[in-house]
């Protein structure tokens, strides 16, 4: 009997990449980087793939179609997707398209506890994140531009993660500006006094 397996992106991808054509892993992590699919999943680490591949071929959604051998190369298992695999990977796609999902990034945590740090502290840590994402915003455009030519279908992600990091620039730049120009300001005096403020069952 087959385990079944829960949705991931990692999981969506192997699957997406196995059905243009049956490959093996290494196959798959090249394919997911020359399609610039590890700008939306984390690939860096060669055993989460594994790991996933061997939770799709558990749960029959993938199988071995063949081994490679060859003299130059360690002995190399070739997965192709099953019909199983195929719905799986409809249902997914159709749900992780259709139903946002509450996520919890590091960014959002860390500025809910921003109060610790003092305004001119906060400022001196937001213009190193600008300074960063500015720098990524201009790989992103350079990936955009170098995909021109392409359908843009095949471009989707590349534009939705360009959108959400000009947005983010947009945002920390003109916080960071706040900061600098005082209209963002606070003390921990005034913060404990706020939170002296309410009784003491709702602290």
């Amino acid at each position: 009997m087959s385990t079944p397996v829960r949705s991931s992106p990692l999981g969506l991808t192997v699957l997406g990449m196995l059905h243009t054509q049956p490959l093996h892993p290494y196959g798959i992590q090249r394919l997911i980087k020359q399609w610039g699919k590890d700008q939306v999943v984390n690939v860096s680490q060669r055993v989460s793939l594994y790991r996933t591949i061997e939770r799709l071929h558990a749960g029959g959604l993938v199988t071995v179609k063949e081994t490679e051998r060859d003299q130059q190369y360690p002995e190399r298992t070739v997965y192709e997707i099953t019909d199983a695999g195929r719905a799986a990977a409809r249902s997914w796609l159709e749900e992780m398209l259709a139903v946002p999902k509450q996520e919890f990034p590091d960014f959002p945590a860390a500025l809910s506890h921003l109060m610790m740090l003092t305004p001119q502290e906060a400022l001196r840590v937001l213009e190193r994140r600008e300074e960063r994402l500015a720098a990524a915003q201009a790989v992103l455009d350079a990936g955009l531009a170098a995909g021109a030519d392409l359908p843009r279908v095949l471009m989707l992600e590349a534009e939705y993660v360009h959108a959400v990091a000009a947005t983010q620039l947009a945002w920390v730049r003109s916080t960071a500006e706040d900061l600098r120009e005082g209209r963002l300001t606070w003390s921990q005096q005034e913060l404990s006094a706020l939170a002296a403020s309410y009784p003491a069952g709702e602290r």
